[in-house]
C-alpha cells in the first residue's frame, strides 16, 4: 500500500487543496490499516471488505473510541474511492461498509457570566495582560479557532470596516465580523503592548507575539487559558475551543439565525453547527424551569 498511499497523499494535498493536518490524520489511519494487513501477512487488501470489517472489528476490541472509528471508516472511504477514480480498483467494498453512528458530546461552553468572570482576570497594567485580554475578546468576539488565531497577520485586520479575515481548514478564506469591543483592545494591544514584544528592527507578520517577540503557539494559547482559567475560579475543562463553542452558542442563545453561526465558524456542512442547537434547547430548558410558574 506505500505508493498508493503515498499518491493518495499528494491528491489530497494537490487536487484537493485539503489541510496539511487533515491529510496528515487521513494517512495516519491508512498507516494503522497498513500495518494491520502487515501483522496478519494479508497481501490483497484492494476488493475484500472482510479484511476491512475484521479490521474495523479489531480497533473496537482494542477499546478504541467510537469517533476515532468513525474517522478511521472515513478515511478509508475516500482512499478506497480514490483507488477507484484512477482504476487501480474496479469495485469500491467500503459502499458495503456501513459506518457506525456518531455519539453525539454537547461540547463544554462557558456562560455569559463565566466569560465575564474569565475576561476580567488579565492585568491590563501589564503588556502581558492587555494582550491577553486582547486575546480572549477576540476569540469570544469571533469563535476563530486557535490555529486561526495564532496564525492571523495584521494585513488581516480590517478595523475600519469592522472585520478580519482568516484562513480556516483546507484554506478557505472568510470574512467575519468583530466587534467594537474587540476591536478597541486590538488598537490598544497595536499601539501599548505589542511593541514592546519587538526588538530593534524586529518586523513581524503575526499579530499575536510572545514575550520574547515570536508567533504565539497554539501550546502557549492553551497554557496561559488554563491559568486565567484557575485565576477566574471556573471549575470546567476549559480549552481555546470553549470560547468558540461558547461564540456559538450565545449568539443562538439571542436570536441568530443557524445558517448565519454555520457561516462564522466556517463549516462546510450545516450539520456540524446543529450540535450548538442541543445546547441552546438545554439553555431554553433551564430559563423555562426557572421562570414558568407552572414548571
Amino acid at each position: 500500500m506505500t505508493n498508493q498511499i503515498a499518491d493518495f497523499k499528494r491528491y489530497l494535498l494537490v487536487e484537493k487543496g485539503l489541510s496539511q493536518n487533515t491529510v496528515s490524520s487521513y494517512t495516519r489511519d491508512l498507516m494503522k490499516f497498513k500495518a494491520y494487513l502487515e501483522q496478519q501477512k494479508l497481501a490483497d487488501f484492494k476488493q475484500d471488505r472482510f479484511v476491512i470489517l475484521n479490521f474495523l472489528a479489531t480497533l473496537k476490541a482494542q477499546a478504541m473510541a467510537n469517533n476515532s472509528v468513525i474517522r478511521m471508516v472515513s478515511s478509508l472511504r475516500k482512499f478506497y474511492r480514490f483507488l477507484l477514480e484512477t482504476e487501480q480498483i474496479t469495485i469500491d467494498p467500503m459502499q458495503q461498509v456501513d459506518s457506525p453512528k456518531k455519539q453525539q458530546h454537547l461540547p463544554q461552553v462557558l456562560s455569559q457570566a463565566e466569560v465575564k468572570r474569565l475576561l476580567a482576570v488579565p492585568d491590563t497594567t501589564t503588556a502581558l495582560g492587555i494582550r491577553d485580554r486582547t486575546i480572549l475578546e477576540v476569540l469570544y468576539a469571533t469563535g476563530l479557532r486557535v490555529s486561526e488565531l495564532t496564525h492571523l497577520k495584521l494585513a488581516e485586520l480590517h478595523l475600519s470596516l469592522g472585520l478580519i479575515q482568516t484562513l480556516g481548514k483546507g484554506d478557505k478564506e472568510r470574512l467575519i465580523p468583530i466587534g467594537d469591543v474587540a476591536i478597541e483592545w486590538i488598537k490598544r494591544y497595536l499601539e501599548t503592548s505589542r511593541p514592546t514584544f519587538l526588538k530593534t528592527g524586529q518586523s513581524e507578520p503575526i499579530l499575536f507575539l510572545n514575550h520574547y517577540g515570536r508567533p504565539f503557539t497554539r501550546q502557549g494559547i492553551w497554557k496561559n487559558l488554563k491559568q486565567m482559567v484557575r485565576a477566574a475560579g471556573i471549575e470546567k475543562d476549559i480549552t481555546p475551543h470553549t470560547l468558540r463553542h461558547s461564540f456559538a452558542t450565545h449568539l443562538l442563545e439571542n436570536g441568530a439565525d443557524l445558517r448565519v453561526v454555520q457561516e462564522l465558524l466556517g463549516h462546510a456542512d450545516i450539520s456540524t453547527t446543529q450540535i450548538y442547537t442541543h445546547v441552546s434547547q438545554k439553555h431554553l430548558r433551564e430559563v423555562y424551569d426557572r421562570y414558568h410558574p407552572r414548571a
